[in-house]
């Protein structure tokens, strides 16, 4: 088990591991237990009582947060509508000649791959490489669009990713600790809200076994579940 410094410790001391804090207050303590001088993420995790091994459990989906993550992720468009792509912001554009990039060089120099559907069947073919790493591109996450630049616009919005392992968690960053506490408590507030209604209907019971926030390095702050 590795050692905790003496920040860490001291972090921790201020949370009771008993205590389900309400929203506000869970957001105001992991920002005080922040432990590093970088501006540290935000993450939220949740305990589901599903199980994934059932197709209609299997939550997957996407949400633009009201005031974004505070992420800036680099974005690769795989299209040839270089102009819209180019305009709305990508890091890095082409067609097929960076297909043959990736599969050559092993390039992998960005976050996220979008894509226009005529692409797919040549960027499918690097679903070994891509898959593992979670960059290939699905129409369920809006990463495949015909409409290129709104799905750019989105992810630089802020737009993350929610999807549950094999365990019926989910982990997503959404926030950083400078932002205000009223911009983490919205996006907080609106992820809870979108996988609420993600709840399969063969789900019975409880939904929400347990949610959590922390900063990066920091001690873990649980919130209390939504009626």
């Amino acid at each position: 088990m590795a050692k905790q410094s003496k920040k860490y410790k001291a972090a921790l001391a201020l949370v009771d591991q008993k205590t389900l804090y309400k929203t506000s207050d869970a957001v105001s303590l992991v920002k005080k237990t922040s432990i590093t001088k970088f501006d540290s993420s935000i993450d939220v995790s949740f305990r589901l009582n599903v199980d994934p091994r059932h197709a209609d459990q299997q939550i997957r989906g996407t949400i633009v947060l009201p005031h974004g993550s505070g992420r800036t992720r680099k974005i690769l468009a795989i299209t040839s509508k270089i102009n819209e792509a180019t305009e709305a912001g990508a890091d890095f554009f082409g067609g097929k000649d960076l297909i043959e990039k990736i599969q050559k060089e092993n390039w992998f120099a960005y976050d996220v791959i979008v894509a226009t559907p005529e692409m797919m069947g040549e960027l499918g073919k690097l679903g070994k490489l891509l898959g593992p790493k979670g960059l290939m591109p699905n129409p369920k996450t809006g990463t495949v669009a015909t409409d290129i630049a709104k799905a750019i616009n989105e992810i630089k919005a802020g737009k993350v990713e929610y999807r549950v392992d094999k365990e019926g968690n989910i982990h997503v960053p959404i926030a950083k600790v400078s932002f205000t506490d009223e911009k983490i408590v919205d996006n907080l507030n609106a992820l809870v809200d979108a996988i609420a209604k993600a709840r399969p209907s063969t789900v019975k019971g409880i939904y929400f076994k347990s949610i959590t926030v922390s900063t990066t390095m920091g001690p873990a702050v649980k919130v209390s579940l939504p009626n």
